[in-house]
């Protein structure tokens, strides 16, 4: 077993990291005086790995779309009932979410945080899958994804991937579809969770006024496996071309105003995860200095009614595939469409400004050390950049070094007219007003 304990003298935070010989890391950030305490159990295996190579085979395995999501749904199920009744006798919160590259099991606490520790690493190690249960499971999700399917949020987010990637799975949703996950035998779900769930592939993340050695001790006593799996797993996804699928995609749905989605593809994947960290922090600056609600073109869209309040940006960096993705509620996606990529035009003759860079940096600064009054914030971004690479306190010094030339050469790469899509969910009796 190792232990070493990782600083950051700026945050004035520390965790300590011990990792057990079956290959599973625990990490632990102390947080004195906060009255709750917060667990997460995660695995990096989420929707996007549907096809892999399972250690100590040589044959590839192809599952079915949403088995991740599915998975994760039936580790709720034990032998005697739910366990979420289990963790409601304690007092507290349980829950869990597959996205693209993880799933993660969690639950909040301010009492009882050790018994609630317990319920968490067994019942993440303990599965439970028969005929029967697999059977009443696909109707459960099934409903979901349909009730998704109605949802206009998620539609206008789907579709704008879709009219992105040609081949990449963050394409299909992550629940899959109703047809796809009546193929789902709970020999295929063994299959997934004895592959992706192996401690080596997976880390405890907790955080809060609690006993490291005590945490430590009960982790280390719950492990229903002692040795490591030399072997890693082999993730196989499909080549992408840099090129997007269509530049507009549109759907009706039951809405009062329409919903719209703009996005950028990126096409510099594969990074080190310093160059992912800058590539992340370089275009989530950029995103605030030109659309952000400070921004000269959010205010003029304002005041002309083109978007409102609900206008909103955002970036996603993974290491195989990202994308900048603005949009809220217009009665003119199109006219908004023009005047964010004339603006992008314009701004690349004139250059961005660096008084507003610098501003937005320091803000941007602010912002992420008062995250670390949050344990969920600490907890859930550990956990999505460590599966990536990154130590989420090398993420201020990053921050606090980019420079202007930096964020300048990344808006010039980064939003092309010609990777740029345009997603719409428009009322079922609405002509848009263009």
């Amino acid at each position: 077993m190792t232990v070493k304990t990782i600083e950051s003298k700026s945050l004035k935070e520390k965790m300590i990291l011990k990792e057990l010989p079956n290959g599973l890391k625990i990490f632990f950030m102390p947080k004195e005086g906060y009255t709750k305490q917060y667990a997460i159990f995660a695995t990096r295996y989420g929707s996007n790995d549907s096809e892999f190579i399972i250690p100590g085979e040589n044959q590839a395995t192809k599952v079915t779309d949403g088995i991740a999501h599915f998975l994760e749904h039936k580790l709720f199920e034990e032998p005697e009932g739910s366990i979420f009744d289990k963790f409601s006798e304690l007092g507290s919160n349980v829950n869990a979410y597959t996205n693209f590259t993880s799933t993660c099991y969690l639950f909040s606490s301010t009492d009882r945080f050790y018994e609630n520790l317990e319920l968490l690493i067994n019942f993440v190690q303990s599965p439970y899958f028969t005929d029967e249960n697999v059977e009443k499971e696909k109707g459960i999700i099934g409903q979901e994804i349909r009730m998704y399917e109605d949802n206009p949020n998620w539609k206008v987010f789907f579709n704008g991937l879709k009219a992105m990637y040609h081949n990449y799975p963050v394409k299909i949703d992550i629940a899959g579809t109703v047809q796809s996950i009546s193929k789902i035998t709970k020999e295929d779900l063994y299959k997934c969770y004895n592959t992706f769930y192996d401690p080596s592939n997976m880390i405890v993340f907790i955080v809060g006024d609690i006993k490291q050695d005590k945490v430590f001790s009960i982790i280390e006593r719950l492990q229903k496996k002692e040795s490591k799996t030399e072997k890693d797993i082999e993730r196989i996804y499909p080549e992408e071309p840099d090129t997007i699928v269509q530049n507009i995609i549109e759907e009706k749905l039951d809405v009062a105003i329409p919903l719209f989605n703009i996005a950028f593809k990126d096409i510099d994947n594969n990074l080190s995860p310093k160059e992912l960290l800058q590539k992340d922090i370089a275009t989530k600056i950029i995103l605030d200095m030109l659309f952000g609600k400070s921004s000269d073109l959010y205010m003029s869209l304002y005041e002309e009614g083109l978007i409102n309040d609900t206008f909103e940006n955002e970036y996603t960096g993974e290491i195989d595939y990202g994308y900048s993705m603005l949009g809220g509620e217009s009665k003119s996606p199109k006219k908004v469409l023009e005047r964010v990529l004339a603006h992008i035009d314009k701004l690349k003759g004139t250059g961005l400004n660096e008084k507003d860079f610098e501003r937005i940096k320091k803000k941007h600064i602010g912002q992420h050390i008062s995250y670390y009054n949050s344990v969920e914030f600490i907890a859930t971004t550990f956990v999505a950049y460590y599966f990536k690479g990154i130590n989420i306190f090398d993420y201020v010094e990053a921050l606090k070094n980019i420079e202007f030339e930096a964020v300048q050469k990344r808006f010039r790469e980064h939003f092309n007219r010609e990777r740029c899509v345009l997603s719409i969910i428009s009322p079922k009796s609405f002509e848009q007003n263009e």
